[in-house]
């Protein structure tokens, strides 16, 4: 017997039907990505293996979820007053932002990019922390402010292991980042190190963070239920407010703090095997096709950096097999890996909401495809697909989410460029939440932007507070 609540869930995880002309071809596409389906009772085994995996990190047993402490132990109250700096370091393009608080909300906002040389991001680690240090400089002195305390909340946006609020030790460099002799080692102390031989300014770095923290500490200055904060952009993260009698990995001393941020780390789910249970063929090509393979295995199924190569590698499937394109020659760009791109998923699906298909034909048109009925609706149905088994699948995350923090609300707070630009997946996140959280919790998302530089400044801000309290 299906009670009630999973009759609901399985009613509502149900696609779209594939409306073909041939009825016999309609039946082997969707047996083909039938696995990429989840029946409701597949949903709940997901939200098991993910509680499981959560209760194991913060207990530093074995798990593919890192559940780091950010230190972070409340978030701002009101009273945080003046100018805050952050470093947000991501990319090849970094920020130096500078926020000015009155009563704890921030009403006036600088910032300046700049940009890391191909030559700084190899080698020695001291040529690029100096770089950021005389960059910093140069930016605060533009604002006259060289001769002012200012506390700074640095985003490393890089694998790190917290062992208080401001030491972050690197575990890997990502992206094009390669200087080995910063691995094992601080970035706080790398920055501050660098600062200080400059000593032209008054800067304090008293936080580093990630972008994921920096989302949630901005969330919650736009609304003060804010107790998650989401990345869904070209990867996917998520933190959220854990009660501090929980989390048993706390190097520094405690102060009776009730809660504390915990970044899940959660792009790794499933990296040891847990999650094998719903990987397709489809998935194991997307792995194979990836810079590091059996790696970032939740990341793979949910990310704007692979969700676009997800769809391609069905699509090629598809036409291999003669169920799609057929006539037409396969163009050696969409047999491409990477050529398939996330935002193309998102135009598609934008077809699919409006009952269109002019972005439909006009992509495939770049893949050198003149597409016949069946194809485009056989292209979207594979989008479809695709695009809602990542809404489920971040539904299924957060749902428990929602029910481990156990308040009466809790608001999501959501950066990234594919949760901005995709049609679909923030309504269909709303609608699996409800369905898969405790009856009666009551829950929203909001859209935080700029975690990663107004979240970091922010953390400043509640790092100085900290201080001066236990001075």
């Amino acid at each position: 017997m299906v009670v009630p609540a999973e009759h609901a869930l399985h009613e509502a995880i149900q696609v779209s039907p594939l409306i073909l002309s041939d009825d016999v071809r309609r039946q082997k596409i969707e047996n083909r990505v039938a696995k990429m389906r989840f029946s409701a009772a597949t949903a709940r085994k997901i939200q098991d293996v993910f509680i499981s995996e959560m209760n194991k990190g913060i207990h530093q047993q074995p798990s593919s979820l890192q559940m780091e402490n950010t230190y972070i132990p409340e978030l701002l109250d009101g009273t945080e007053e003046g100018l805050y700096l952050a470093l947000d370091l991501g990319g090849t393009n970094f920020r130096v932002v500078l926020l000015e608080l009155a009563h704890g909300a921030p009403i006036r906002e600088e910032v300046k990019r700049y940009y890391i040389g191909s030559e700084l991001r190899v080698g020695s680690a001291i040529p690029l922390f100096d770089h950021l240090a005389e960059s910093v400089s140069d930016f605060v002195i533009s604002q006259g402010l060289q001769d002012v305390e200012l506390p700074l909340g640095f985003t490393f946006s890089f694998p790190m292991i917290q062992h208080s609020l401001d030491v972050g030790v690197l575990v890997t460099w990502t992206k094009t980042f390669n200087c080995p002799d910063a691995v094992n080692k601080d970035a706080v102390r790398l920055l501050r190190e660098a600062l200080d031989r400059r000593g032209d300014t008054k800067v304090k770095v008293l936080a580093v963070l990630n972008d994921t923290t920096g989302t949630l500490v901005q969330g919650s200055t736009l609304d003060h239920n804010t107790a998650v904060g989401l990345i869904l952009g070209t990867g996917s993260n998520a933190c959220y407010l854990e009660r501090a009698d929980r989390v048993e990995h706390w190097e520094t001393e405690r102060h009776g703090e009730r809660e504390v941020i915990i970044d899940i780390e959660w792009g790794a789910f499933g990296d040891n095997g847990v999650l094998d249970f719903i990987k397709t063929d489809f998935d194991r090509e997307n792995d194979a096709n990836s810079l590091i393979v059996n790696s970032f295995t939740f990341e793979k199924y949910i990310a704007g950096k692979y969700l676009g190569e997800v769809v391609r590698v069905i699509l090629v499937k598809l036409t291999k097999e003669k169920l799609l394109f057929v006539g037409d020659s396969t163009s050696d760009s969409l047999l491409t890996p990477g050529n398939l791109t996330t935002d193309l998923v998102s135009h598609i699906e934008q077809d699919s909401l409006d009952g269109g298909d002019s972005n439909t034909k006009e992509i495939l048109a770049k893949f050198g495809i003149i597409p016949d009925e069946d194809d485009i609706r056989i292209v979207q149905y594979v989008c479809e697909v695709a695009s809602n088994r990542a809404a489920l699948l971040v539904s299924i995350c957060l749902a428990s989410l929602i029910d481990r923090i156990d308040k009466e609300q809790v608001t999501i707070a959501v950066d990234g460029s594919l949760y901005k630009h995709h049609p679909r997946l923030e309504g269909w996140m709303k609608q699996y939440i409800s369905l898969l959280c405790t009856p009666g919790r009551k829950f929203k998302l909001i859209h935080a932007e700029d975690g990663s530089g107004k979240g970091a400044a922010l953390v400043s801000a509640i790092a100085h507070r900290l201080k001066k309290r236990l001075q």
